[in-house]
């Protein structure tokens, strides 16, 4: 049967006699508790109460802890003594413990009270066991004074010139041994050393044993029982003899294990935080880049066109590098817009039934001009025939997944050939993009699919783009039910993977006739624009002067709402969802209260998946997304209106 610890109290003001109490009671031991105020009382208690351990406060409302500690020194002298106070100097410490208390405690610190409790009991059954005299009373008063300078987890003592070593009960079970499993000698303690510590440990000892070091001090790992290794900070202080010769050496062990570990994740986080710092600055300098570059192209050629000399051929050609470099320039938005809906987990998945070989074919057609200006042979190949090759995914993220991983192929590859297609496995359909181009090094292969971060960063040689591709790819892949990986070999090429769910489930789709662009109408339409844009609205006023169009301008959605009401034989309403005032889709619901014939068509600077539904959602008869190009609009027109004749 565990025994009950019987623990007196001497101490004046409640609250502390209450916060002392709570501490011990998270203790593992069984306990009986009496508190005390008066000098008299604990007198009193000593002789009824009969307790294992006193504790007393220091300064006490008419006697000190001393007094208390004199009564106890002629009553049980062999009953733990100790000071547990709010304030307490050196001086008045060290005089406590050579009047013969076992240890003190400072009440901010009472979480060590339980350790230093369940120690002096340790130590009063070492006493009890053995026979007290005045030689062992003064080494033990010594051994707890040299313990106060060190932790008070576990203790030891080394008699040096007998190398012999006094190890507490809780220095050897921090390391998972019983009292009688362990040799009390240095050359034991010293097998326990890691191997990898023990020059520095012993260097630090012999450097405090030279009096070259106040105290001994290290942080070092010692071998548990079970062969694991613990981290332990050890403290220690000599005794020296008359010819300055140490002849003792005392201190403490605490296990710090925890707190190394918690060290060695803050290190790992600030790592990461400065790699991250890195790569997010390497990216704002390729961005900054990228999005000068595409500009210079823009603005210096726009300019070039004001030059009066200006050949027809000049201008046209002046024209084309405007329009690519803008298709640059909108590419980049497209990718930073994305990676910022992927980040905040608002992009939305959007099934269609599509024909794969036609996206494969339509990817292929667009990018093979690419290919050809760096004399690379582009290919395809399908595994499935156009019969069999209706599926149901995302056809919008489908189609920039591949077209970001061949262009990838593309970009990095400067001679030899591009071949990407696809085979059916089990349940899924798996891509591959092959090239023979300058490859990744295998150190690289995961962190390229990382945002803002293209192979070749580190290397300065990191080609045109933001390094956000693969990213969004990647995200794209596994929103989809996939994984995407990789085979790289430098100088000889790389082959990307990706899987997707091969769903073949068909649903109805509405077949729209595609070949109607480049047609006019008869027709004369009455026409709002709702743009803020100044230059937006002239563009599109612009282009609608070739159908012979009315025009109507509204730059707010009030402004659209007004307008409408006042002209309930409009036809059509381009409608820009982003407005001030009132927003497109606000003003579209407000419209159909009044109008429900009038065609409606959104326009947005998004251009991200699901706004076309929110478009319906709000009441607009069709949807299309900036940049806003002349035969797109036209065909979207001619699905709505009247009937048509080619334009000349």
């Amino acid at each position: 049967m565990e025994k009950i610890i019987k623990i007196l109290l001497l101490e004046d003001n409640p609250n502390d006699a209450e916060l002392i109490h709570y501490q011990i009671s998270k203790s593992i031991i069984k306990f009986q508790f009496k508190h005390v105020s008066e000098l008299n009382d604990f007198s009193k208690a000593i002789e009824e109460y009969v307790p294992d351990i006193i504790l007393s406060d220091y300064n006490l409302i008419g006697f000190t802890g001393l007094d208390a500690l004199e009564l106890v020194k002629q009553k049980c002298p062999v009953t733990p003594f100790i000071i547990v106070t709010g304030t307490i100097n050196e001086e008045t410490a060290a005089k406590t413990i050579k009047n013969g208390a076992w240890d003190y405690i400072v009440k901010e610190r009472l979480t060590r009270l339980n350790s230093v409790i369940k120690n002096s009991l340790e130590l009063k059954d070492e006493k009890e066991k053995s026979e007290i005299n005045k030689k062992k009373l003064k080494i033990s008063e010594e051994r707890f004074k040299l313990a106060i300078e060190g932790s008070q987890d576990g203790i030891w003592d080394w008699d040096i010139k007998s190398n012999n070593m006094y190890l507490s009960s809780r220095w050897k079970s921090m390391l998972g041994y019983k009292d009688n499993e362990i040799e009390s000698n240095y050359e034991f303690w010293k097998n326990l050393l890691h191997p990898d510590d023990k020059n520095f440990i012993l260097d630090e000892l012999n450097k405090h044993l030279g009096k070259k070091t106040q105290y001994y001090k290290v942080e070092a790992r010692m071998k548990c029982k079970d062969g694991s290794y613990k981290w332990i900070c050890s403290r220690g202080k000599a005794i020296f003899d008359k010819n300055s010769n140490p002849y003792r050496l005392a201190g403490s062990h605490t296990d710090i294990s925890e707190r190394k570990l918690m060290e060695n994740e803050l290190i790992k986080t600030k790592e990461q935080a400065e790699e991250s710092d890195r790569l997010k600055s390497a990216f704002l300098a390729n961005m900054s880049h990228e999005i000068r570059t595409p500009m210079n192209g823009i603005l210096g050629f726009a300019d070039l066109l004001k030059e009066p000399d200006l050949t027809g051929e000049q201008q046209k050609n002046y024209i084309e590098i405007i329009k690519k470099s803008s298709k640059r320039m909108l590419n980049i938005i497209n990718n930073i817009v994305s990676i910022s809906k992927i980040e905040s987990g608002t992009i939305d998945i959007n099934l269609s039934e599509i024909n794969l070989n036609d996206q494969m074919k339509f990817i292929y057609n667009s990018l093979k001009l690419d290919a050809e200006k760096k004399g690379l042979d582009l290919s395809y190949v399908n595994f499935i025939t156009n019969e069999e090759a209706f599926i149901k995914t995302d056809c919008e993220k489908l189609y920039g997944i591949l077209s970001n991983l061949v262009k990838n192929a593309i970009k990095y590859t400067d001679h030899g050939k591009v071949v990407f297609g696809y085979v059916k496995k089990d349940k899924f359909l798996e891509f591959y993009i092959k090239d023979t181009g300058i490859g990744i090094e295998k150190e690289k292969q995961q962190t390229i699919f990382e945002r803002f971060i293209q192979a070749d960063i580190i290397d300065k040689k990191a080609r045109e783009g933001a390094g956000l591709g693969l990213s969004i790819s990647k995200a794209y892949i596994e929103m989809l039910g996939g994984k995407i990986w990789l085979e790289s070999k430098i100088g000889l090429g790389s082959i990307f993977y990706f899987t997707i769910p091969f769903d073949t489930e068909k649903i109805k789709l509405n077949k729209k006739n595609e070949n109607k662009k480049n047609k006019i109408l008869l027709k004369k339409l009455k026409i709002l624009i709702v743009e803020d844009d100044d230059s937006s609205n002239l563009y599109l006023a612009t282009v609608l002067k070739k159908i012979n169009a009315k025009i109507l301008i509204a730059t707010n959605g009030s402004e659209a709402i007004e307008i409408s009401r006042s002209n309930p034989d409009l036809d059509l309403i381009l409608m820009d969802v982003k407005m001030p005032i009132i927003n497109g889709y606000e003003a579209t619901r407000q419209i159909r209260k009044f109008n429900k014939s009038v065609v409606i068509i959104a326009q947005t600077a998004y251009g991200l998946a699901g706004d076309d539904k929110k478009s319906i959602k709000a009441g607009c008869n069709s949807y299309i997304k900036k940049p806003i190009l002349k035969d797109k609009l036209f065909s979207l027109i001619n699905q709505y209106f009247g009937k048509y004749q080619s334009v000349s």
